[in-house]
């Protein structure tokens, strides 16, 4: 039987991306039209390590940066989901190994300055280590944001 890969291994496995295409056929209704880029799984990674203390970003602000680099009209939001979780569960997963220097993964909201519930340890972990960098937190129904997203949010750029 294969061993499960971990989150470090999946976040290491770039399946031939990134790839650069356009937009075309049925896609289109979904999508609309012109060049989009989906991302490779450590392109992610990097972006969400350049966001400081202090600072958040949003799923949309990593795919704007990531469409600007790769000079394309939008990026797949889709992956771009799903690799910043897989970066978030290999930030934790380094962390329980010891490692000091994780992704801040709690520092990158869903749209809207949404907490994202599926990173480690919920919203109640998100809400604590955010506390701690100085964000306001704030529930709105079920969804809990940080407060005044627009005064603290950066589109992150590589260092």
């Amino acid at each position: 039987m294969k061993a499960k890969k971990s989150w470090r291994e999946k976040l290491s496995d770039d399946k031939g991306l990134p790839k650069v295409g356009r937009v075309e056929g049925k896609m289109t209704k979904r999508w609309g039209t012109g060049t989009m880029v989906i991302p490779a799984p450590r392109e992610v990674d990097a972006l969400m390590r350049c966001v400081p203390r202090g600072k958040v970003t949003t799923i949309n602000e990593l795919r704007a940066a990531l469409a600007r680099k790769h000079k394309v009209d939008f990026t797949c939001p889709i992956t771009t989901g799903i690799f910043s979780w897989i970066a978030a569960h290999a930030a934790a997963e380094d962390e329980d190994q010891g490692r000091r220097r994780i992704t801040p993964y709690w520092r990158t909201l869903k749209s809207g300055g949404e907490l994202n519930p599926k990173y480690p340890g919920g919203v109640a972990a998100l809400r604590k280590l955010l506390r701690a960098e100085g964000h306001k937190i704030v529930q709105r129904g079920k969804k809990v944001f940080v407060k005044d997203t627009e005064r603290v949010t950066i589109e992150p750029r590589p260092l």
